[in-house]
């Protein structure tokens, strides 16, 4: 018999971890002098008080979305994936040349194929370490945060010697023709009497997040591709023995978690930035670990935990405009976050095992 019910550890321990964090958190900003009530509300007011500022905290949860995805479908399958930093900036190459080499007619054809580009340039940047570690038994973690730095120097070169329009200083491709450009939650809300920010970045990419993550469900829990991944996950030994063969699932997962990676592109590349830019990623690759940690790799927890962390950096980003709190207390916010639902975790869980075991027993 379980200790504790399901939803305690998919709520209840999360939710636990979140407000030790934001206790410390506030010990942090006392210890700088602020009011940690002033700032709460101040973070609340600039992301969550109004369109603009829903715009920007749905904008960043969309990346997250995808990364914390790529994250949780490689770790069903026993592997961690740190790559997606370095994965999702080779989909923005695949983005950048989708959407530059082809005079598209419309934005939604060219979504679509920009998608697909996305995914198989971020897919393909994921076999190289599935690889390593299926056959030749190199840590997943070690060749994929290498392959993080490889993907960074590959792009700079691209930009700068190939991509980059003559006569630009600056490491960018061209914007994108304009029948490219992907409406904006503004746009989409406006037909129906709903009025958002026009400036706030936040567009239809937010749809193929939502769609990602029911897609993800589907595939692990709906599908005998999903049970043999998971199986692998849970025991090795015990899958080879059911005839499931390590090496293609484990090449599956990652092709299928740098894909999720490479297709945060679609959002902050073709979505918001209308090309291509060095750092576009801006760490999200990294953030993805966190949101699948906080998510219990569970699409349902990452699309939350997405949400949160995407108030985060919108709410940190209104505290460094209009207080003296540096915007790198959000890091550390995250950190503790990261902290609480990874290497604590068993600080919260053992307790409530023992206080549900102790309720069970009550009730017997």
């Amino acid at each position: 018999m379980d200790k504790m019910p399901k939803w305690a550890d998919v709520v209840l321990i999360p939710l636990i971890s979140l407000i030790l964090a934001a206790l410390l958190s506030a010990l942090v900003i006392l210890g700088i002098g602020e009011d940690p009530m002033a700032a709460v509300k101040l973070m609340v007011n600039g992301a969550l008080g109004s369109t603009y500022g829903w715009g920007y905290t749905l904008y960043y949860a969309t990346n997250f979305m995808f990364t914390g995805l790529a994250v949780a479908v490689a770790a069903h399958a026993g592997l961690f994936n740190i790559g997606g930093e370095g994965q999702a900036m080779l989909g923005g190459l695949g983005v950048a040349l989708v959407c530059l080499l082809i005079p598209w007619p419309h934005w939604t054809l060219a979504l679509a194929v920009a998608a697909l580009g996305a995914g198989i340039f971020g897919a393909a940047w994921a076999a190289i370490p599935a690889y390593l570690q299926a056959k030749r038994g190199s840590h997943i973690v070690i060749t994929t945060i290498m392959f993080n730095f490889i993907a960074a120097a590959v792009l700079n070169y691209v930009l700068v010697n190939v991509l980059r329009p003559e006569g630009s200083m600056d490491p960018a491709t061209e914007r994108f023709p304009e029948a490219v450009h992907l409406p904006s939650l503004h746009e989409l809300l406006a037909p129906i009497g709903i009025n958002f920010s026009k400036s706030a970045p936040a567009n239809v990419s937010l749809l193929v997040a939502m769609g990602a993550c029911l897609f993800v469900w589907l595939l692990i829990w709906r599908t005998p591709l999903g049970y043999e991944i998971r199986s692998l996950g849970k025991s090795e030994p015990g899958a080879r023995y059911a005839g499931i063969s390590s090496v293609r699932i484990i090449m599956i997962a990652m092709l299928i978690s740098g894909a999720l990676a490479g297709m945060m592109a679609v959002n902050n590349v073709m979505g918001e930035a209308e090309r291509l830019v060095l750092n576009a990623t801006e760490g999200a690759g990294f953030i993805g670990i966190a949101v699948a940690l906080m998510g219990r790799n569970h699409p349902f927890g990452v699309f939350l935990a997405a949400i949160l962390f995407g108030f985060l950096y919108q709410g940190g980003a209104e505290l460094a405009l209009w207080t003296s709190i540096p915007r790198e207390l959000i890091v550390v916010i995250q950190a503790l976050v990261i902290l609480f639902t990874g290497a604590l975790d068993n600080m919260v869980r053992m307790p409530l095992e023992k206080i549900f075991l102790a309720v069970r027993r009550g009730q017997n």
